[in-house]
């Protein structure tokens, strides 16, 4: 439980000054309402704004890896991320300081379809082998991010077995893990005729993580970065509420999807259905396991 009446405000404001390389003081702390994992502030002095989240203390590396996250998609100069500034811990809790972007509540289709052509465009960022060089968070959950050349091994063995092996060890056991070996055993045959690109990815890319600031420009925020499909991040979008017909439209038109993806992205989904199970518990057991059944269907 985090106790936001307990924040060391002066270590962070120290930690700002360090890493700016200039003087700062907090003069007013505003509480941001709807974070998920953590508190969520916007603090003002000395004529800057920041944006800072607070956890507990062992939700350093979470936040060092988010950092992480926002710096590999940032220097791409392609979609805006606030980019970090600093984070580390005090006493009682960590804490993660970066850009404050003044966001608008509103989706123009004229942003949305903004986001379909950089989303498209920093697809094409490519890394092999597949994965990245650190493991993350998506949500609370560990990423496993370990170097592939294989798309399929990584898939099977960081994602989709990953998952399955932490819902086994938080009780989902039955017709969920013998479904689930099955799929395993020929997820291959998913991708006979296609070959996954290594692109750039934002990783948990669904409608609350991205807004749009007071220019009418996307930014995106919360990322689960690695390298992989590109497909991942165009399923996730179809969770959750969904994102505009504008959207796929513009990121088809800058480079399209193989025909295969109207099956293959229920590959991609399940991996954030399981990860919600084993985040938020047995509601979403139901959905898992009719997704690995209508994916079986297929073979």
């Amino acid at each position: 439980m985090i106790d936001g009446n307990t924040i060391d405000w002066p270590a962070i404001a120290g930690h700002i000054s360090k890493a700016t390389g200039q003087p700062f003081q907090i003069e007013t702390i505003y509480t941001i309402t709807g974070g998920f994992n953590s508190l969520a502030y916007r603090i003002e002095g000395s004529g800057q704004n920041y944006f800072v989240k607070v956890n507990t203390r062992d939700c350093f590396e979470m936040f060092a890896a988010e950092a992480a996250g926002l710096a590999e998609i940032g220097q791409t100069a392609v979609i805006k991320v606030p980019m970090p500034l600093c984070w580390g811990t005090t006493e009682g809790h960590a804490y993660f300081v970066m850009e404050y972007i003044a966001l608008r509540n509103d989706h123009t289709q004229s942003a949305t379809t903004a986001l379909g052509q950089q989303l498209a465009v920093m697809h094409q960022v490519s890394r092999f082998p597949y994965g990245w060089y650190r493991h993350n968070y998506i949500g609370l959950n560990m990423q496993m991010n370990t170097l592939e050349n294989d798309w399929v091994t990584f898939w099977q063995k960081h994602r989709l077995g990953f998952q399955l092996s932490l819902a086994a060890r938080n009780g989902y056991g039955g017709e969920l893990q013998q479904q689930g070996e099955r799929l395993l055993a020929d997820l291959g045959l998913f991708f006979s005729n296609y070959q996954a690109y290594s692109s750039l990815l934002h990783g948990d890319l669904w409608l609350g993580n991205y807004a749009i600031d007071m220019q009418g420009q996307p930014v995106l925020f919360d990322p689960a970065v690695y390298y992989g499909d590109r497909e991942t991040d165009l399923a996730t979008t179809e969770l959750f509420g969904g994102f505009s017909a504008s959207f796929y439209a513009a990121y088809h038109e800058r480079w399209p999807i193989d025909p295969g993806f109207s099956v293959r992205k229920n590959l991609y989904k399940l991996y954030h259905i399981l990860n919600h199970l084993n985040l938020f518990g047995g509601t979403y057991l139901g959905q898992a396991e009719r997704m690995i059944a209508s994916l079986l269907s297929e073979l």
